[in-house]
């Protein structure tokens, strides 16, 4: 077993203690034996080696040791960091204040949530509609599920009168969900459960039933078994699961591994919406005021991403990207529905749009430099007027049903908590209704967004945030942190987490990279498939940019992303390891030639391509695939890989095999650590508790060897 001892030098001390020379404790890291095995794949007469294929198996005996051992071994590093229980402290405290939700009207109910600070669930109140809200009582608790929190609410659905609800739960953070059904008067459960659903929405049909989506349960693991033909059922209360209708999918010759039925508020139609992958889909209608209606196709294809947001009797107002890659509404018979009918409704702009409905107006939500504009429009495409928003940043809401005369939106930014408005849908007028008590002064903190040059180029924002009066002479402990995929938009926002980062000095910075979606369905293409190493050289670009405007220099600079931003972590430290003194990759897609075989990871080939395509893809994924160019003699920054041990969206099995790869060829000083949290999955439901320790133990790691003896006095009194 390797032996070596971790010095992190004590080149400065964080903030205003500069100029200690006193060393550092080593702290010895024994890492753990990883077996290697003979596994080779070829692709195109190209042999692959795959020495930690046993580490695939989530239910081995080994597996499980293997992961004992790893955790061991890192919570014994970082149990010797000093200032970890600080932060963790600190993290408490900044945590602990109320948190509540926007409310909403389901029958004769006015509902929101609320976490009394620290709570790992939010819990749901109501109170009668009209009534003071202070009168309001809880209605559902999911910190009742379980006592640790790892049984969380996966969603919910009123039924049209409100005397029904059905909420999903999941289990450890697996994206496997159960529904129960419960009559809203009573809070009692009322059928059995139904199980094993996964990636579903719950759309009612009147008061008699509902449709979801599921999967036929895999042979093998559950969490890691390939789940590619996805499935619409109908249940009707009061008839056993076994008896569900199913409505489309399954029988089809190509697999639709995302399907979505939804019922349109008047519950005159249901929307069918069947993809292939995560981009794109097909879209289909069914009268269901007419008995046996047929399906009925708008689009056969998946060339755009294509929904209906609305009808007025068979109007139907269509949400669409097709040859409009900022998108735009467009309104059409549902008699003659194809886009050869479609009359534009509000036009494609410069800008992203994304539309809601409230109140009888449309609410569309513009994105502009990845920031929030939103504008009101009547039902014949009239401007009613420009939302006056509370600053800069990004606004989400705006949305509510048709009958409603207000509604209620949130809005933060990078140094704003986020609090709640309520807006007069007639008069325009907003007015703060819920912000939070925290302690924590925006005052004290600045965002900057500058546009920096990428490699072949392009021009990228990037906002930059910190305490004021930063100096910039390159000693700021800094965190770049991006995604760059599967037309995501990285707007701004508040996080408490990020806060006790800044607090102590730190920088937070977040280019909006290719792959993305700030710019539309261009901006989105360009960091896919063969253009994927767009996204990594944005991510650079962006690094060199924060150390040569003297943000930061490589010795105080950590790169983080999670999940396709795992990958984008894993691909850069990879390929510039000099770049950046620590690495976090979280849940990341980190086996680029194997990816596609595991759970819905089929899903994802838009973004990605496979490496059975074609030899080109093949080779291009080889190329950056981080798994497979972890290379001998390479000193790698300093990597604290994260994942949780139900991750069944990307399996544990990339953070394992990524983890092992850097261990066995590390040169260096530096630690290369993986931390596995037990009942816990991509992130979705994570207990308060599990991820205020997490973020302890990633801001320990990550200060520990940018060489930071002790953190503020602040944080110590």
């Amino acid at each position: 077993m390797k032996k070596l001892p971790f010095l992190a030098l004590a080149l400065s001390i964080f903030v205003s203690c500069k100029n200690e020379t006193e060393s550092m404790k080593p702290i010895t890291v024994d890492y753990p034996q990883t077996q290697k095995v003979d596994t080779i794949d070829t692709y195109f007469d190209v042999a692959v080696a795959d020495p930690y294929r046993w580490l695939e198996d989530d239910r081995s005996t080994e597996t499980e040791a293997w992961v004992k051992a790893q955790n061991k071994v890192t919570y014994n590093y970082l149990d010797q960091i000093p200032y970890r229980k600080a932060l963790k402290e600190r993290l408490t405290t900044l945590w602990n204040y109320e948190k509540i939700g926007a409310p909403f009207k389901e029958g004769d109910y006015t509902y929101f949530y609320k976490n009394d600070g620290l709570q790992n669930q939010y819990v749901i109140y109501r109170y009668k509609t009209g009534a003071d809200p202070s009168t309001a009582e809880v209605f559902l608790d999911p910190n009742s599920f379980k006592e640790d929190g790892t049984i969380s609410l996966g969603g919910t659905s009123f039924s049209k009168d409100g005397k029904t609800l059905a909420y999903a739960i999941s289990e450890g953070g697996s994206d496997w969900r159960k529904i129960l059904i419960m009559n809203t008067e009573t809070k009692t459960i009322v059928e059995d459960t139904l199980v094993d659903i996964k990636f579903s929405g719950m759309s009612w049909y009147k008061n008699e039933g509902f449709y979801y989506s599921s999967y036929d349960k895999p042979k093998g693991s559950e969490l890691s078994a390939k789940t590619d033909q996805h499935k619409v059922y109908y249940h009707k209360l009061g008839t056993p699961q076994s008896e569900d209708q199913l409505i489309y999918g399954g029988t089809r010759e190509e697999k639709h591994r995302y399907i979505y039925a939804t019922v349109t508020e008047d519950d005159r139609y249901l929307v069918i919406t069947p993809r292939v992958s995560t981009s794109g889909n097909k879209l289909y209608i069914k009268d269901l005021s007419v008995a046996n209606a047929p399906l009925i196709e708008i689009l056969g294809h998946t060339n755009s991403d294509s929904n209906i947001i609305e009808n007025v009797g068979t109007k139907l107002y269509i949400a669409t990207n097709l040859d409009a890659p900022n998108e735009k509404i467009v309104t059409v018979e549902a008699s003659h529905p194809t886009p050869e009918h479609w009359v534009d409704f509000i036009p494609e702009t410069k800008n992203v749009l994304t539309p809601t409905t409230a109140g009888g107006y449309f609410f569309a939500h513009y994105m502009v430099d990845a920031v929030s504009k939103v504008f009101q429009y009547d039902y014949e495409g009239q401007l009613v007027r420009a939302v006056e928003l509370p600053g800069i940043g990004t606004a989400g809401g705006f949305s509510a049903k048709k009958e409603e005369t207000e509604l209620y939106y949130s809005f933060a930014n990078y140094v704003t908590p986020g609090s709640i408005y309520k807006y007069s849908i007639e008069s325009g007028a907003s007015e703060l209704y819920k912000k939070p008590n925290i302690d924590f002064n925006p005052e004290d903190y600045e965002s900057k967004q500058v546009f920096y040059t990428s490699k072949d180029g392009t021009k990228v924002p990037m906002i930059i945030t910190h305490k004021k009066g930063l100096r910039l002479n390159g000693e700021n402990p800094t965190i770049l942190y991006g995604y760059g995929g599967f037309n995501v938009s990285l707007t701004p926002s508040f996080s408490i987490a990020n806060a006790v980062w800044m607090e102590q000095g730190g920088v937070y910075a977040v280019p909006n990279l290719r792959g993305g979606g700030e710019y539309g369905k261009a901006w989105h293409d360009a960091g896919t498939k063969l253009q994927k190493q767009n996204v990594f050289d944005d991510f650079i670009a962006a690094a060199e940019y924060l150390i040569s405007e003297k943000y930061t220099t490589s010795d105080f600079l950590a790169i983080r992303g999670g999940s396709n931003g795992g990958l984008l972590v894993g691909a850069t430290m990879t390929q510039r390891p000099e770049l950046m003194k620590v690495a976090l990759p979280a849940v990341g897609v980190l086996d680029m030639l194997r990816y596609h075989t595991f759970t819905a990871g089929a899903g994802w080939a838009y973004d990605y391509g496979t490496a059975e395509d074609t030899k080109e893809m093949f080779n291009y994924l080889k190329g950056y695939s981080p798994v497979h160019n972890v290379k001998e003699g390479t000193a790698y920054p300093a990597t604290l890989v994260t994942t949780g041990d139900h991750d069944d969206r990307v399996v544990p099995a990339h953070s394992f095999k990524f983890a092992a790869e850097l261990q066995s060829k590390q040169t260096g000083e530096n630690p290369t650590l993986i931390r596995i949290e037990t009942d816990a999955g991509h992130g979705a439901g994570t207990p308060v508790s599990k991820t205020i320790e997490q973020f302890a133990d990633i801001y320990g790691f990550t200060l520990y060897n940018m060489g930071f003896k002790t953190l503020p006095t602040a944080l110590e009194k």
